[in-house]
C-alpha cells in the first residue's frame, strides 16, 4: 500500500519532512500516482552517516543472514509482480506486461544474488617462500552511492542493490525523481527484509541536488550509476577527488547490422523489438539499422508494414505495444530529433508525430528514418525515443565499419545465415554485448553487462563479474613460525 506521501528511507526509518512533489502518469497526466517528499542535503548526510555506522556490522554479518534477506527481497516482488508491474507501468508509461516482466525479473536478480552469498569463496597457495602460505579473500568496498535511471526504476536498482549487499556493503540509493513512487515500492520491501536499520538508505529528489552530493562526498567509497554521459563524466571527476571507485553505464547508439543473406522476418522483428518496445527508452535500443543493399528495399518495405501496425496506447491497455513517452520533456526532444533528421535530408518514412489519444499523454508514433549517412546528427547521437533510422550500405565490410563508427559501443547485433560472417562481427565489433539473429534488446542477469568507448566505464555489472567492482581483494602472507 502506497501511503499518502512517501518519505525517504534514513537509518531504518521513514523520514516524513521537506518539499512534496507529485509523481503523475505520462499516459493519463491527470492521474497521480503518488507524492513524495524531496530528501535536502542534510537528509543525504544523514543517510551517509547511518550508512557508515551499519557497515562493519553488515560486513560481518552470516552469509545465511544475507542469504535469507535477499531471498525474501526477491520472492516478494515475484509473488506481487502484477500488483507492483501496474504501479511501474502507470509511473512510466510502459506497457503492463513490460512492467510485470521488469519487477519478475528484479525478483530473479535478488534470487541469483542470494545464491552468490553462499558461493564466496577465496583462494589459497603456497608462497615463493618456504613455510609462508598466501591466502586470497575479498572484502566489501564500503558504502556504495547508487544511482539509477527512470527507463527501469526497479530492475536498474535490483542488479546494483542486490550484490552490493551481497557483498556486505551499505548503501545509499537515489533513484530517479520521475519514478520515484516506484522505487519507494522497492524500498519498502528491502527494509521488511530484516535487513539492519541503516545498511539501505534511500533518498528521492533532484539529481542536481542529490547526486551530486553524493558523488562528491569522502564518506562514499564506490558509485554505481546509470543514465547520461555528461552527468557520468561529472560523477567521475567528483569520484576522483574522494578516490572513490565508479561504475558507470552511460549512453548508445546501437546497431543492427542485416546481411543480404538474412532472414527478414527474424531480421524485422529483430529491428522492431529492438527498436521500439520499451518507447524505445533503454540503452540497448537499436537506433541504428545498417542493411546490405541486395535486401534493403524489402527490408524497408517489411520494416514500415510492421511499424504502422504497432498499437500505441495507454500502458494498462492490454492491445498495447508501445506505451507513452515518460515525460512533455522527453517528448520534446524526441520530437527535436525527428526535425533535426528531416532539416539534415533524411526521408521520415513513417511515425514521428504527437499523437492525441484523447486524453494528455505524452505519445508518439514511432518512426522510421530511410536514406540516412553515418554522419547524421540522428545516427550520431542518443535520442532515447521510439525512433530508428536505416543506413545502407554495400557489403558486410562497410556495414561492420558504419556499426563500429560512434562514440558509443554498448550493444550491436547482426542477423545472418553467415557462421564466417557472424564469427567476425562478433569479434571485431567494438561493442560490450554483442547479438547474433537477436535483437540489441534484452540481456541475462547471470552474466555480465557492458560496453566499451563512451558506453561505459570501470568495472561490469551483473552475473558473478559484479564482485570486481563491490569487494576488495586482500592477500594475506602466512608463517606458522618456529
Amino acid at each position: 500500500m502506497i501511503p499518502s506521501i512517501c518519505g525517504n528511507l534514513i537509518n531504518g526509518e521513514w523520514i516524513l519532512k521537506g518539499d512534496v512533489s507529485e509523481s503523475r502518469n505520462p499516459c493519463n497526466v491527470s492521474e497521480v500516482i503518488g507524492k513524495f517528499h524531496k530528501a535536502t542535503n542534510e537528509d543525504v548526510e544523514t543517510a551517509l552517516d547511518a550508512a557508515q555506522a551499519s557497515l562493519d556490522g553488515w560486513a560481518q554479518s552470516g552469509l545465511e543472514q544475507r542469504k535469507a534477506i535477499l531471498d525474501f527481497i526477491g520472492d516478494e516482488l515475484i509473488e506481487r509482480c502484477d500488483e507492483i508491474g501496474a504501479i511501474l507501468a502507470r509511473e512510466e508509461g510502459k506497457p503492463f506486461a513490460e512492467g510485470r516482466g521488469e519487477t519478475y525479473r528484479s525478483g530473479q536478480f535478488f534470487q541469483y544474488y542470494a545464491a552468490e552469498c553462499l558461493r564466496q569463496m577465496g583462494e589459497s597457495t603456497p608462497s615463493t617462500r618456504p613455510g609462508v602460505d598466501v591466502v586470497v579473500t575479498r572484502e566489501p568496498v564500503g558504502v556504495v552511492a547508487i544511482i539509477t535511471p527512470w527507463n527501469f526504476p526497479i530492475a536498474v536498482g535490483a542488479w546494483k542493490i542486490a550484490p552490493a549487499l551481497a557483498y556486505g556493503n551499505a548503501i545509499v540509493l537515489k533513484p530517479a525523481e520521475v519514478t520515484s513512487i516506484s522505487a519507494w515500492i522497492l524500498a519498502d520491501i528491502i527494509n521488511r527484509s530484516g535487513l539492519p536499520a541503516g545498511v539501505f538508505n534511500m533518498v528521492m529528489g533532484s539529481g542536481r541536488v542529490i547526486g551530486e552530493t553524493l558523488s562528491s562526498s569522502p564518506k562514499i567509497d564506490a558509485i554505481s550509476f546509470t543514465g547520461s554521459v555528461p552527468v557520468g563524466r561529472g560523477i567521475a571527476r567528483n569520484a576522483v577527488e574522494n578516490m572513490a571507485r565508479v561504475q558507470l553505464e552511460m549512453g548508445s547508439k546501437n546497431a543492427l547490422v542485416v546481411l543480404n543473406d538474412a532472414d527478414l522476418d527474424i531480421a524485422v522483428n529483430c529491428a522492431v523489438s529492438g527498436a521500439f518496445f520499451g518507447t524505445g527508452q533503454k540503452c540497448t535500443a537499436s537506433s541504428r539499422l545498417i542493411v546490405e543493399e541486395g535486401i534493403h528495399d524489402e527490408f524497408v518495405k517489411r520494416l514500415i508494414t510492421a511499424t504502422e501496425a504497432l498499437v500505441v496506447g495507454d500502458s494498462m491497455d492490454p492491445k498495447t505495444q508501445i506505451g507513452s513517452v515518460v515525460s512533455e520533456r522527453q517528448l520534446s526532444q524526441n520530437l527535436s530529433y525527428i526535425q533535426k533528421g528531416i532539416d539534415e535530408g533524411a526521408t521520415l518514412a513513417i511515425g514521428g508525430q504527437k499523437l492525441d489519444l484523447g486524453n494528455d499523454g505524452y505519445f508518439m508514433s514511432p518512426a522510421v528514418f530511410v536514406d540516412t549517412t553515418s554522419d547524421m546528427t540522428i545516427n550520431r547521437e542518443e535520442i532515447f525515443g521510439p525512433i530508428t533510422a536505416v543506413i545502407k550500405v554495400k557489403d558486410y565490410d562497410e556495414a561492420l565499419a558504419v556499426s563500429n563508427d560512434t562514440e558509443f559501443g554498448l550493444t550491436s547485433g547482426i542477423v545472418t545465415n553467415s557462421l564466417r560472417n557472424s564469427i567476425h562481427f562478433q569479434k571485431n565489433s567494438k561493442s560490450g554485448c554483442v547479438m547474433v539473429n537477436l535483437a540489441t534488446a534484452g540481456t541475462d542477469y547471470h552474466v555480465p553487462f557492458g560496453g566499451r568507448k563512451s558506453s561505459s566505464y570501470g568495472p561490469r555489472e551483473q552475473g558473478t563479474y559484479a564482485k570486481e567492482f563491490y569487494t576488495i581483494v586482500k592477500t594475506s602472507y602466512i608463517s606458522a613460525g618456529k
